[in-house]
Protein backbone atom coordinates (compact mmCIF):
# COMPACT_ATOMS: atom_id res chain seq x y z
CA UNK A 1 0.00 0.00 0.00
CA UNK A 2 1.53 3.53 -1.12
CA UNK A 3 1.75 5.49 1.48
CA UNK A 4 0.22 8.97 0.99
CA UNK A 5 1.34 12.14 2.27
CA UNK A 6 0.98 16.53 2.16
CA UNK A 7 4.31 17.24 0.61
CA UNK A 8 5.34 21.45 -0.04
CA UNK A 9 7.41 22.23 -2.81
CA UNK A 10 9.53 25.34 -2.81
CA UNK A 11 10.75 26.27 -6.62
CA UNK A 12 11.31 29.75 -8.14
CA UNK A 13 11.53 27.88 -11.51
CA UNK A 14 7.63 27.77 -12.39
CA UNK A 15 7.67 24.75 -15.13
CA UNK A 16 9.81 22.72 -12.81
CA UNK A 17 7.06 23.60 -10.05
CA UNK A 18 4.16 22.30 -11.93
CA UNK A 19 6.41 19.09 -13.05
CA UNK A 20 7.02 18.25 -9.62
CA UNK A 21 3.65 18.99 -8.58
CA UNK A 22 1.64 17.17 -11.12
CA UNK A 23 3.50 14.00 -10.89
CA UNK A 24 3.80 13.89 -6.70
CA UNK A 25 -0.04 14.41 -7.28
CA UNK A 26 -0.53 11.52 -9.59
CA UNK A 27 1.30 9.64 -7.25
CA UNK A 28 -1.62 10.24 -4.78
CA UNK A 29 0.08 12.93 -2.58
CA UNK A 30 -1.54 16.04 -1.53
CA UNK A 31 0.63 19.21 -2.58
CA UNK A 32 1.20 22.77 -2.14
CA UNK A 33 3.75 24.89 -3.81
CA UNK A 34 5.86 28.16 -3.26
CA UNK A 35 7.44 29.74 -6.24
CA UNK A 36 9.38 32.10 -2.77
CA UNK A 37 10.95 31.52 0.15
CA UNK A 38 8.32 33.97 1.77
CA UNK A 39 5.53 32.21 0.36
CA UNK A 40 7.02 28.96 1.59
CA UNK A 41 7.26 30.57 4.71
CA UNK A 42 3.69 31.22 5.42
CA UNK A 43 2.33 28.04 3.92
CA UNK A 44 4.45 26.27 7.03
CA UNK A 45 3.02 28.30 9.21
CA UNK A 46 -0.23 28.11 7.82
CA UNK A 47 -0.41 24.11 8.33
CA UNK A 48 1.59 20.96 9.03
CA UNK A 49 3.32 19.25 5.88
CA UNK A 50 4.76 15.65 5.75
CA UNK A 51 7.43 16.91 3.54
CA UNK A 52 8.97 19.52 3.02
CA UNK A 53 11.16 19.68 -0.97
CA UNK A 54 13.40 22.66 -1.31
CA UNK A 55 15.64 24.26 -3.93
CA UNK A 56 18.55 25.74 -2.41
CA UNK A 57 18.76 28.42 -4.71
CA UNK A 58 15.85 30.82 -4.62
CA UNK A 59 15.59 34.23 -5.44
CA UNK A 60 15.11 36.28 -2.22
CA UNK A 61 16.59 33.45 0.57
CA UNK A 62 18.51 30.26 -0.15
CA UNK A 63 17.06 26.81 0.69
CA UNK A 64 19.72 25.75 3.26
CA UNK A 65 18.74 29.45 5.14
CA UNK A 66 15.21 28.38 4.82
CA UNK A 67 15.82 24.40 6.65
CA UNK A 68 18.14 26.41 9.11
CA UNK A 69 14.72 28.45 9.89
CA UNK A 70 12.73 25.66 9.78
CA UNK A 71 14.78 23.59 12.19
CA UNK A 72 14.96 26.38 15.05
CA UNK A 73 11.41 27.24 15.22
CA UNK A 74 10.25 23.86 15.37
CA UNK A 75 10.86 20.87 17.17
CA UNK A 76 11.39 17.76 15.50
CA UNK A 77 8.36 15.79 15.86
CA UNK A 78 6.57 18.23 14.29
CA UNK A 79 8.46 19.44 11.75
CA UNK A 80 8.30 17.57 8.39
CA UNK A 81 11.03 15.72 6.82
CA UNK A 82 13.09 17.70 4.55
CA UNK A 83 14.70 16.92 0.63
CA UNK A 84 17.08 19.61 -0.52
CA UNK A 85 17.14 19.89 -4.38
CA UNK A 86 19.83 21.94 -6.48
CA UNK A 87 21.46 22.39 -9.79
CA UNK A 88 24.63 23.54 -8.04
CA UNK A 89 25.53 20.52 -5.81
CA UNK A 90 28.50 20.54 -4.10
CA UNK A 91 29.97 18.10 -1.50
CA UNK A 92 30.14 20.91 0.58
CA UNK A 93 26.29 21.95 0.20
CA UNK A 94 25.30 18.30 0.88
CA UNK A 95 26.82 17.88 4.11
CA UNK A 96 25.19 21.08 5.66
CA UNK A 97 22.05 20.01 4.64
CA UNK A 98 22.28 16.80 5.98
CA UNK A 99 23.80 18.09 9.23
CA UNK A 100 20.82 20.72 9.41
CA UNK A 101 18.31 17.80 9.13
CA UNK A 102 17.63 17.37 5.54
CA UNK A 103 16.96 13.81 5.38
CA UNK A 104 17.99 13.32 1.66
CA UNK A 105 19.32 15.66 -1.38
CA UNK A 106 18.76 15.53 -4.94
CA UNK A 107 20.94 16.67 -7.88
CA UNK A 108 18.78 18.48 -10.45
CA UNK A 109 18.65 17.15 -13.19
CA UNK A 110 16.84 14.07 -11.85
CA UNK A 111 14.70 11.54 -13.04
CA UNK A 112 10.80 11.83 -11.40
CA UNK A 113 10.86 8.09 -10.64
CA UNK A 114 14.00 9.10 -8.11
CA UNK A 115 11.95 11.83 -6.65
CA UNK A 116 9.30 9.76 -6.06
CA UNK A 117 11.32 6.73 -4.53
CA UNK A 118 12.67 9.65 -2.13
CA UNK A 119 9.64 11.03 -1.34
CA UNK A 120 7.76 7.96 -0.19
CA UNK A 121 10.92 6.83 2.01
CA UNK A 122 10.65 10.31 3.49
CA UNK A 123 7.04 9.96 4.10
CA UNK A 124 7.62 6.59 5.50
CA UNK A 125 10.78 8.35 7.98
CA UNK A 126 7.31 10.69 8.63
CA UNK A 127 5.18 7.59 9.68
CA UNK A 128 7.95 6.29 11.70
CA UNK A 129 8.22 9.49 13.64
CA UNK A 130 5.18 10.01 14.78
CA UNK A 131 4.94 6.39 16.22
CA UNK A 132 3.90 4.30 13.46
CA UNK A 133 6.12 1.62 14.01
CA UNK A 134 5.43 0.93 17.86
CA UNK A 135 1.77 0.54 17.11
CA UNK A 136 2.77 -2.02 14.35
CA UNK A 137 4.58 -4.34 16.59
CA UNK A 138 2.12 -4.17 18.93
CA UNK A 139 -0.35 -5.57 17.05
CA UNK A 140 2.64 -8.09 16.02
CA UNK A 141 2.84 -9.26 19.88
CA UNK A 142 -1.08 -10.19 19.85
CA UNK A 143 -2.07 -13.96 20.19
CA UNK A 144 -5.11 -15.76 19.94
CA UNK A 145 -8.16 -14.22 18.91
CA UNK A 146 -6.38 -10.89 18.81
CA UNK A 147 -5.51 -10.65 22.41
CA UNK A 148 -9.20 -11.64 23.57
CA UNK A 149 -9.09 -14.31 26.00
CA UNK A 150 -12.59 -15.95 25.90
CA UNK A 151 -14.40 -19.41 25.67
CA UNK A 152 -17.63 -18.14 26.56
CA UNK A 153 -20.63 -18.26 24.14
CA UNK A 154 -21.17 -14.16 24.32
CA UNK A 155 -17.40 -13.50 24.05
CA UNK A 156 -16.82 -15.65 20.52
CA UNK A 157 -20.03 -13.77 19.13
CA UNK A 158 -18.44 -10.36 20.23
CA UNK A 159 -15.36 -12.29 17.91
CA UNK A 160 -17.60 -13.68 15.00
CA UNK A 161 -18.83 -9.68 14.76
CA UNK A 162 -15.23 -8.19 14.95
CA UNK A 163 -14.30 -10.35 12.30
CA UNK A 164 -17.29 -9.40 10.40
CA UNK A 165 -17.41 -5.97 10.69
CA UNK A 166 -13.30 -5.55 10.20
CA UNK A 167 -14.02 -6.27 6.63
CA UNK A 168 -15.81 -3.06 5.95
CA UNK A 169 -14.75 0.17 7.09
CA UNK A 170 -18.13 0.93 8.98
CA UNK A 171 -18.12 3.18 11.73
CA UNK A 172 -18.18 1.01 15.15
CA UNK A 173 -19.99 1.89 18.86
CA UNK A 174 -18.16 -0.65 21.30
CA UNK A 175 -20.46 -0.27 24.87
CA UNK A 176 -19.32 -1.93 28.15
CA UNK A 177 -18.66 -1.38 31.49
CA UNK A 178 -15.01 0.02 32.57
CA UNK A 179 -12.71 -2.56 32.18
CA UNK A 180 -14.26 -5.16 30.17
CA UNK A 181 -11.49 -4.78 27.11
CA UNK A 182 -12.94 -2.07 24.63
CA UNK A 183 -9.44 -0.84 23.73
CA UNK A 184 -8.73 -4.52 22.98
CA UNK A 185 -11.84 -4.85 20.86
CA UNK A 186 -11.24 -1.90 18.59
CA UNK A 187 -7.62 -3.49 18.13
CA UNK A 188 -8.85 -6.42 17.23
CA UNK A 189 -11.33 -4.73 14.40
CA UNK A 190 -8.35 -2.37 13.47
CA UNK A 191 -5.67 -5.63 12.91
CA UNK A 192 -8.33 -7.52 10.59
CA UNK A 193 -9.00 -5.01 8.78
CA UNK A 194 -7.31 -4.03 4.96
CA UNK A 195 -5.75 -1.41 6.86
CA UNK A 196 -4.00 -3.14 9.46
CA UNK A 197 -0.49 -1.55 7.53
CA UNK A 198 -1.75 2.25 8.82
CA UNK A 199 -1.90 3.33 12.28
CA UNK A 200 -4.57 2.79 15.10
CA UNK A 201 -4.48 6.21 16.77
CA UNK A 202 -5.78 6.09 20.45
CA UNK A 203 -7.61 9.23 22.29
CA UNK A 204 -9.21 8.92 25.40
CA UNK A 205 -11.83 11.92 25.57
CA UNK A 206 -12.17 11.67 28.99
CA UNK A 207 -8.34 12.06 29.93
CA UNK A 208 -8.08 15.44 28.02
CA UNK A 209 -9.57 18.37 29.23
CA UNK A 210 -11.97 19.84 26.77
CA UNK A 211 -10.12 23.22 26.38
CA UNK A 212 -7.01 20.78 24.96
CA UNK A 213 -9.39 17.94 23.44
CA UNK A 214 -10.05 20.04 20.27
CA UNK A 215 -6.43 20.76 19.12
CA UNK A 216 -5.75 17.18 20.04
CA UNK A 217 -8.35 15.80 17.64
CA UNK A 218 -8.07 18.45 14.75
CA UNK A 219 -4.47 19.75 15.48
CA UNK A 220 -3.21 23.67 15.46
CA UNK A 221 -1.60 26.20 13.28
CA UNK A 222 1.14 28.18 15.01
CA UNK A 223 -0.23 30.86 16.67
CA UNK A 224 -3.54 29.45 17.16
CA UNK A 225 -3.69 30.22 20.94
CA UNK A 226 -0.93 30.78 23.63
CA UNK A 227 1.83 28.68 23.69
CA UNK A 228 0.85 27.29 20.18
CA UNK A 229 4.78 27.95 18.90
CA UNK A 230 4.69 25.78 16.12
CA UNK A 231 2.10 23.64 13.78
CA UNK A 232 0.78 20.72 15.24
CA UNK A 233 -0.82 17.39 13.70
CA UNK A 234 -3.85 16.56 15.28
CA UNK A 235 -5.11 12.33 15.88
CA UNK A 236 -7.44 12.43 12.76
CA UNK A 237 -4.60 13.50 10.49
CA UNK A 238 -2.06 11.20 11.85
CA UNK A 239 -4.66 8.59 11.79
CA UNK A 240 -5.47 9.27 7.99
CA UNK A 241 -6.07 5.71 5.74
CA UNK A 242 -6.34 3.78 9.00
CA UNK A 243 -8.38 4.00 12.03
CA UNK A 244 -8.88 6.36 15.14
CA UNK A 245 -10.32 4.88 18.21
CA UNK A 246 -12.38 7.55 20.81
CA UNK A 247 -12.54 6.07 24.08
CA UNK A 248 -15.14 7.60 26.80
CA UNK A 249 -16.48 9.03 23.98
CA UNK A 250 -19.46 10.07 25.71
CA UNK A 251 -17.46 12.87 27.83
CA UNK A 252 -17.13 14.81 24.77
CA UNK A 253 -18.97 18.60 25.01
CA UNK A 254 -21.67 19.21 23.02
CA UNK A 255 -19.41 21.58 20.80
CA UNK A 256 -16.94 19.37 19.49
CA UNK A 257 -19.80 16.59 18.97
CA UNK A 258 -20.90 18.86 16.59
CA UNK A 259 -17.62 18.98 14.71
CA UNK A 260 -17.23 15.36 15.28
CA UNK A 261 -20.15 14.89 13.40
CA UNK A 262 -18.74 17.13 10.70
CA UNK A 263 -15.90 14.53 10.28
CA UNK A 264 -18.04 12.02 10.05
CA UNK A 265 -20.57 12.74 7.50
CA UNK A 266 -17.83 15.29 4.84
CA UNK A 267 -14.09 13.46 5.73
CA UNK A 268 -12.84 17.04 6.20
CA UNK A 269 -11.86 19.32 9.56
CA UNK A 270 -9.81 22.57 10.35
CA UNK A 271 -6.76 22.57 12.72
CA UNK A 272 -7.77 25.46 15.24
CA UNK A 273 -6.65 28.53 14.13
CA UNK A 274 -6.54 27.31 10.04
CA UNK A 275 -8.32 28.18 7.20
CA UNK A 276 -7.50 25.19 4.98
CA UNK A 277 -9.89 22.70 5.11
CA UNK A 278 -8.18 19.15 5.21
CA UNK A 279 -9.51 15.90 4.05
CA UNK A 280 -9.45 12.41 5.66
CA UNK A 281 -9.89 8.62 5.07
CA UNK A 282 -10.00 7.55 8.31
CA UNK A 283 -12.39 4.73 10.27
CA UNK A 284 -14.02 5.71 13.37
CA UNK A 285 -14.28 3.41 16.42
CA UNK A 286 -15.79 5.05 19.13
CA UNK A 287 -16.15 3.32 22.88
CA UNK A 288 -18.13 4.16 26.36
CA UNK A 289 -19.33 2.79 28.90
CA UNK A 290 -22.02 5.62 29.54
CA UNK A 291 -25.80 4.94 27.65
CA UNK A 292 -25.99 7.20 25.14
CA UNK A 293 -29.18 6.58 24.59
CA UNK A 294 -30.39 7.96 27.63
CA UNK A 295 -27.85 11.26 27.02
CA UNK A 296 -29.64 12.13 23.74
CA UNK A 297 -32.76 11.91 25.58
CA UNK A 298 -31.47 14.09 28.26
CA UNK A 299 -30.30 16.18 25.44
CA UNK A 300 -26.58 15.68 26.07
CA UNK A 301 -25.11 14.37 23.41
CA UNK A 302 -26.42 14.63 19.87
CA UNK A 303 -29.16 12.45 18.60
CA UNK A 304 -27.55 12.56 14.85
CA UNK A 305 -24.07 11.71 16.52
CA UNK A 306 -25.52 9.60 18.28
CA UNK A 307 -26.42 7.58 15.30
CA UNK A 308 -23.92 8.48 13.26
CA UNK A 309 -21.45 6.23 15.32
CA UNK A 310 -23.38 3.87 15.89
CA UNK A 311 -23.51 1.86 13.04
CA UNK A 312 -22.22 -1.60 14.11
CA UNK A 313 -22.93 -1.70 17.97
CA UNK A 314 -20.67 -4.19 19.56
CA UNK A 315 -21.20 -4.86 23.59
CA UNK A 316 -19.18 -6.57 25.86
CA UNK A 317 -20.46 -7.65 28.52
CA UNK A 318 -18.79 -7.49 32.28
CA UNK A 319 -16.68 -10.25 33.88
CA UNK A 320 -19.53 -11.57 36.42
CA UNK A 321 -21.86 -12.57 33.02
CA UNK A 322 -19.25 -15.02 31.79
CA UNK A 323 -17.61 -16.79 34.72
CA UNK A 324 -16.39 -19.32 32.46
CA UNK A 325 -13.92 -17.20 31.12
CA UNK A 326 -12.32 -16.14 34.60
CA UNK A 327 -9.95 -19.51 35.15
CA UNK A 328 -8.81 -19.34 31.32
CA UNK A 329 -8.08 -15.29 31.90
CA UNK A 330 -6.43 -16.21 35.88
CA UNK A 331 -4.15 -18.91 34.03
CA UNK A 332 -3.24 -16.13 31.22
CA UNK A 333 -2.58 -13.49 33.37
CA UNK A 334 -0.42 -16.03 36.01
CA UNK A 335 1.51 -16.92 32.81
CA UNK A 336 1.86 -12.92 31.55
CA UNK A 337 3.23 -11.67 35.12
CA UNK A 338 5.59 -14.44 36.22
CA UNK A 339 7.48 -13.75 32.92
CA UNK A 340 7.50 -10.62 33.28
CA UNK A 341 8.52 -10.56 37.60
CA UNK A 342 10.95 -13.41 36.40
CA UNK A 343 8.98 -16.10 39.34
CA UNK A 344 7.66 -19.36 38.87
CA UNK A 345 3.96 -19.91 39.97
CA UNK A 346 2.96 -23.48 39.43
CA UNK A 347 -0.97 -22.34 39.49
CA UNK A 348 -4.31 -21.30 41.53
CA UNK A 349 -5.28 -23.83 44.61
CA UNK A 350 -9.21 -24.84 44.50
CA UNK A 351 -10.40 -22.89 47.51
CA UNK A 352 -8.43 -19.31 45.54
CA UNK A 353 -9.77 -19.93 41.91
CA UNK A 354 -13.61 -20.75 43.66
CA UNK A 355 -12.97 -17.09 45.55
CA UNK A 356 -12.18 -15.54 42.04
CA UNK A 357 -15.22 -16.99 40.26
CA UNK A 358 -17.56 -16.09 42.98
CA UNK A 359 -16.48 -12.67 42.84
CA UNK A 360 -18.01 -10.01 41.11
CA UNK A 361 -15.39 -7.88 39.78
CA UNK A 362 -16.96 -4.70 39.35
CA UNK A 363 -13.65 -3.81 37.56
CA UNK A 364 -13.82 -6.43 35.25
CA UNK A 365 -11.04 -7.76 33.44
CA UNK A 366 -8.68 -5.37 34.40
CA UNK A 367 -9.27 -5.71 38.29
CA UNK A 368 -8.74 -9.38 37.65
CA UNK A 369 -5.44 -8.62 35.70
CA UNK A 370 -4.58 -6.07 38.90
CA UNK A 371 -5.36 -8.95 41.65
CA UNK A 372 -3.26 -11.86 39.97
CA UNK A 373 -0.37 -9.18 39.04
CA UNK A 374 -0.39 -8.51 43.06
CA UNK A 375 -1.06 -12.31 44.10
CA UNK A 376 2.12 -13.10 41.66
CA UNK A 377 4.19 -10.31 43.35
CA UNK A 378 3.28 -11.51 46.79
CA UNK A 379 3.02 -15.34 46.87
CA UNK A 380 5.68 -16.79 49.14
CA UNK A 381 4.90 -20.59 47.30
CA UNK A 382 4.66 -21.70 44.23
CA UNK A 383 0.86 -21.56 44.11
CA UNK A 384 -1.47 -18.95 44.48
CA UNK A 385 -3.33 -19.32 47.42
CA UNK A 386 -6.55 -17.75 48.86
CA UNK A 387 -4.25 -15.45 50.97
CA UNK A 388 -2.28 -14.43 48.60
CA UNK A 389 -5.96 -13.11 46.45
CA UNK A 390 -7.42 -11.57 49.80
CA UNK A 391 -4.42 -9.66 50.51
CA UNK A 392 -3.99 -6.37 48.54
CA UNK A 393 -1.32 -4.00 48.99
CA UNK A 394 0.38 -4.22 52.52
CA UNK A 395 -2.89 -6.26 54.24
CA UNK A 396 -1.83 -9.70 53.92
CA UNK A 397 -5.13 -12.16 55.90
CA UNK A 398 -4.17 -15.49 57.26
CA UNK A 399 -6.84 -17.67 55.46
CA UNK A 400 -7.43 -19.22 59.17
CA UNK A 401 -8.75 -16.24 59.97
CA UNK A 402 -11.50 -16.56 58.52
CA UNK A 403 -14.88 -16.99 60.23
CA UNK A 404 -16.78 -20.47 59.03
CA UNK A 405 -18.86 -18.83 56.74
CA UNK A 406 -20.87 -19.82 53.37
CA UNK A 407 -18.54 -19.21 50.31
CA UNK A 408 -21.11 -16.07 49.19
CA UNK A 409 -20.13 -14.44 53.09
CA UNK A 410 -17.23 -15.57 52.92
CA UNK A 411 -16.46 -13.46 49.96
CA UNK A 412 -18.41 -10.26 51.49
CA UNK A 413 -16.20 -10.79 54.50
CA UNK A 414 -13.13 -10.62 52.37
CA UNK A 415 -14.49 -7.38 50.61
CA UNK A 416 -15.59 -5.25 53.68
CA UNK A 417 -11.62 -6.36 55.36
CA UNK A 418 -10.03 -5.49 51.70
CA UNK A 419 -12.21 -1.86 51.78
CA UNK A 420 -11.43 -1.05 55.57
CA UNK A 421 -7.50 -1.99 55.33
CA UNK A 422 -7.43 -0.05 51.79
CA UNK A 423 -8.64 2.85 53.00
CA UNK A 424 -6.38 2.78 56.55
CA UNK A 425 -3.16 2.31 54.80
CA UNK A 426 -4.24 5.50 52.37
CA UNK A 427 -4.97 7.40 55.26
CA UNK A 428 -8.96 7.43 54.35
CA UNK A 429 -7.56 9.46 51.07
CA UNK A 430 -10.45 7.68 48.44
CA UNK A 431 -8.37 7.97 45.23
CA UNK A 432 -5.31 6.15 46.96
CA UNK A 433 -7.17 3.59 48.38
CA UNK A 434 -8.61 2.72 44.81
CA UNK A 435 -5.54 2.64 43.58
CA UNK A 436 -3.91 0.28 46.05
CA UNK A 437 -6.97 -1.96 45.42
CA UNK A 438 -6.59 -1.78 41.77
CA UNK A 439 -10.20 -0.31 40.73
CA UNK A 440 -11.87 2.71 40.23
CA UNK A 441 -13.46 4.94 42.12
CA UNK A 442 -16.44 4.73 41.16
CA UNK A 443 -16.32 0.71 41.80
CA UNK A 444 -15.03 2.01 45.47
CA UNK A 445 -17.60 4.38 46.12
CA UNK A 446 -20.13 1.03 45.16
CA UNK A 447 -18.63 -0.73 47.63
CA UNK A 448 -18.69 1.80 50.58
CA UNK A 449 -22.10 2.09 49.93
CA UNK A 450 -23.38 -1.79 50.02
CA UNK A 451 -21.55 -1.98 52.90
CA UNK A 452 -22.15 1.39 54.45
CA UNK A 453 -18.61 2.08 55.03
CA UNK A 454 -17.97 5.63 56.24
Amino acid sequence: MTLRGTILVADDEEKILRALARALREDGHEVACASTAQEARQLLAGRSFDVFLVDNVMPDTAGLDLIRELVASTPESDRPQILMMTAHATVESAIEAMKLGASDYLQKPFEIEELLVVVRHAIEQQRLRTGYRYLIDERDEEFNHYGIVARSRVMQEVIRRVERVAETKSTVLITGETGTGKELVARAIHDRSAQRGMPLIKVNCAAIPDTLLESELFGHVRGAFTGAASNKKGKFALADGGSIFLDEIGTMSQGLQAKLLRVLQEREFEPLGGERTLKVDVRVIAATNRDLRRMVAEDRFQEDLFYRLNVIPIEIPPLRDRREDIPLLVDHFMQKHQQRIGKRIDGVDAEALTALTGYGWPGNVRELENTIERAVVLSSGSTIGLADIIGLGAARTDPSALPSLGLHQNIEWVERETIRRALDTAGGVKKDAAELMGISQRALSYYLGKYHID
